[in-house]
């Protein structure tokens, strides 16, 4: 038997495919590094399903990951289901296989519930987001009791609740790695900010609208929308028909988690339009990097200092403005959530 017994597995659609990888889900593999930080006795192992796009066995910070690279086609999935099985037996065989934590509750977090049930082991499913809407099939077939699911903030809870009759008995909001933080003094010279994959769902185009509002009150306004997608040339098209090119930016490239960071210590305002959001991690390192947070949703059913929560695209509006022409508005690190705090809630479900 390998050198560290205790072995926790998760199962994941997706996780980086090489240390380099910075851009795939970083707020999993932050999670991942601190388990190894706070728990170095312990063996993680990852099951990716769908990325890394290629089958292979790899090292990941020390961490054995093993990817099946999914395609669509009933008969591929069952073939997946039956190699995820395999591999499951394969990890229980060689290691003490403590339990197993799926990201997001998919088919493959069923059979991963359905593999701990058989061989009693401790398995709990982390609702991250858009499992927890309705049409979700997996998520009646799976039949979770209340203790089983994960939810990543109060609203996931209650959207689950809702659309499946199960409310999660626990609730783990995915924390900060505060040491990831730039140091010293940074100029606030973006006054707007947005974050993340250019898909509908984010709404840039009420950012850009909210921006052009803006500017007819503040007009040397300065906003950088960072990230790339689909909606790419869409929404640059949007900019130059507004004729925001002096007031908005959209570098529309990836960046290592560490530089948008920086970005966001350089923000006073970030404005996520997004239209559903599990927790919106990216509002909880915007917080700490010192900049006011303005969202159309409530994660979490006690208010967080600095979130500013509003219900239209006249509201976004307003507020920005607000916070912008009050000389007093103050820029300062709001510390919610530590990933270290994330790692001992979710270990300890486990028993460690």
């Amino acid at each position: 038997m390998a050198g560290k017994d205790n072995t926790l597995v998760i199962i994941t659609p997706g996780f980086p495919e090489n240390e380099e990888d910075v851009g795939c889900l970083p707020a999993q593999q932050i999670f991942v590094r601190t388990l190894n930080k706070n728990f170095p006795s312990l063996n993680v192992v990852i099951l990716t399903i769908q990325y890394p796009f290629r089958k292979t066995e790899y090292k990941w910070y020390g961490n054995d990951v093993t990817s099946f690279s999914a395609k669509k086609g009933k008969r591929h999935k069952l073939y997946i289901w039956w190699q995820l099985w395999q591999q499951l037996n394969k990890l229980k065989k060689e290691y003490n296989v403590i339990g197993i934590l799926s990201f997001w509750l998919s088919e493959y977090a069923m059979l991963g519930k359905y593999f701990a049930k058989k061989n009693k082991i401790r398995q709990y499913t982390w609702l991250l987001g858009q499992d927890a809407k309705p049409g979700n099939k997996f998520a009646s077939m799976m039949r979770a009791k209340p203790g089983e699911i994960l939810a990543l903030s109060d609203m996931i809870r209650e959207e689950f609740n809702k659309n499946y009759g199960v409310k999660a008995k626990n609730v783990i909001p995915i924390g900060l790695d505060t040491t990831m933080y730039g140091k010293g003094a940074i100029a606030r010279d973006i006054d707007v900010l947005g974050t993340g994959s250019l898909i509908p769902l984010k709404q840039y185009d009420i950012f850009i609208d909210v921006v052009k509002e803006l500017q007819q009150k503040l007009p040397g306004i300065r906003s950088i929308i960072w990230g790339t997608g689909p909606e790419e040339e869409k929404l640059k098209r949007k900019v130059a028909d507004l004729q925001l090119q002096d007031n908005l930016t959209m570098p529309c490239k990836i960046a290592p988690h560490e530089d948008v960071l920086r970005l966001m210590q350089r923000a006073k305002i970030f404005l996520h339009t997004s239209s559903y959001e599990g927790f919106g991690t990216v509002c909880l390192e915007a917080l700490y990097a010192g900049a006011h947070v303005i969202s159309f949703y409530q994660p979490m059913n006690e208010a967080i200092k600095n979130w500013h929560v509003v219900s239209s695209k006249n509201e976004m509006t307003q507020k920005a403005l607000e916070i912008l022409q009050n000389e007093k508005t103050t820029y300062e690190p709001v510390a919610v959530y530590s990933m270290d705090d994330t790692a001992h809630a979710i270990m300890k479900l486990y028993g460690l």
